[in-house]
């Protein structure tokens, strides 16, 4: 309180207007402490505003990078997946062209051995046709046994030819039973043989090479 009002006190003339000033008083200090409490709070609401964009910019700047990763991993994504598409239509053709190979090779194989038979059978037809013709000539011969006997002398050399011709030989049945190339059918003992011995030979055998095209039917001694 100043010291006018002070010793205004005691005079009650004086009395009201001190009373007003003081209220005065009161009242600015009032207002100034309401005005400090807004500063206050309006420092504190700028401060949460600048900690909430803080936030929002660091949220963006984190979903920026996750979609940069995406994008990257989709990008490489797509590259596999178009690496693999290459992959895939190079392993199609390849088996593709592997078929159509086998299946060219498998045609042209057949073919070939249709046309190896063929020749085959040409080759045999052409060796045996002087069979045929001394055949036909003994056929048509006179009754003359000597003659009869010639055509058929004939027709053996010409079928023994065309053995020869086509590299057939008849298998040899001198010396010991051999099971490879001999079958026999009979057994007999007999001291003129050795053992094991080939004694009669009941039907030829031929072979062409080492392929045995038929065996000999023997009887083997001891």
């Amino acid at each position: 309180m100043d010291k006018h009002c002070k010793d205004n006190k005691r005079h009650t003339s004086n009395n009201g207007s001190c009373n007003n000033e003081v209220v005065d008083n009161n009242e600015n200090r009032t207002l100034e402490n309401e005005e400090g409490n807004d500063i206050k709070v309006d420092a504190e609401v700028q401060n949460e505003d600048v900690q909430n964009e803080e936030v929002v910019i660091d949220e963006t700047v984190l979903l920026k990078k996750q979609l940069e990763n995406l994008r990257s991993e989709n990008y490489k994504l797509e590259e596999e997946n178009k690496l693999n598409s290459n992959k895939l239509k190079a392993a199609e053709d390849k088996y593709t062209n592997l078929f159509n190979e086998y299946d060219n090779y498998r045609k042209r194989t057949a073919k070939e051995k249709e046309g190896i038979f063929n020749d085959a059978c040409e080759k045999i037809l052409k060796e045996f046709l002087p069979v045929m013709d001394n055949l036909e000539r003994a056929s048509t011969a006179s009754g003359n046994l000597d003659s009869l006997k010639e055509g058929v002398e004939m027709i053996m050399k010409s079928f023994k030819d065309a053995l020869e011709k086509l590299e057939v030989e008849e298998i040899s049945t001198d010396g010991e039973f051999d099971p490879n190339v001999h079958n026999a059918v009979m057994h007999i003992d007999d001291e003129s043989f050795g053992k094991n011995q080939v004694a009669q030979v009941f039907q030829k055998g031929y072979k062409r090479g080492e392929k045995v095209i038929r065996h000999s039917m023997v009887q083997v001694a001891n």
